[in-house]
């Protein structure tokens, strides 16, 4: 709680906001890129009293994104990333302190995810 300088949340589904809020140092801030299909509840007092931010970037519509996707299939783009379990958090953690750190960590929350090769 309170560590974090900013997340960019990249959730398209309904979703509580004060978690991600309560992450955040003061002056932290969120970068929403997902797009619910309904408002989000804003709670503003841990916005004021943190003096946190919240911010977004428009990174097209489902047109431009299936664009996107389709282009990496057939380019065969992959993202560099690495899918780690939650209990792997800290490691990576400390790993992105010490600035050793290859790909992108993906945490596989619900254990879904192929391990990465």
């Amino acid at each position: 709680m309170g560590t974090l300088d900013g997340i960019i949340d990249t959730v398209s589904a309904i979703h509580p906001l004060p978690p991600l809020l309560g992450m955040l140092k003061s002056q932290g801030k969120l970068v929403m890129v997902g797009l619910p299909e309904k408002p989000l509840e804003l709670p503003i007092f841990p916005l004021l009293a943190g003096r946190k931010i919240i911010a977004d970037s428009v990174i097209g519509g489902i047109k431009e994104t299936q664009e996107m996707i389709d282009f990496a299939a057939k380019h065969d783009v992959k993202p560099a990333i690495e899918v780690i379990p939650i209990n792997y958090v800290n490691t990576a953690l400390e790993c992105l302190l010490k600035a050793d750190v290859k790909y992108r960590f993906v945490i596989d929350i619900g254990k879904t995810l192929k391990p990465s090769s």
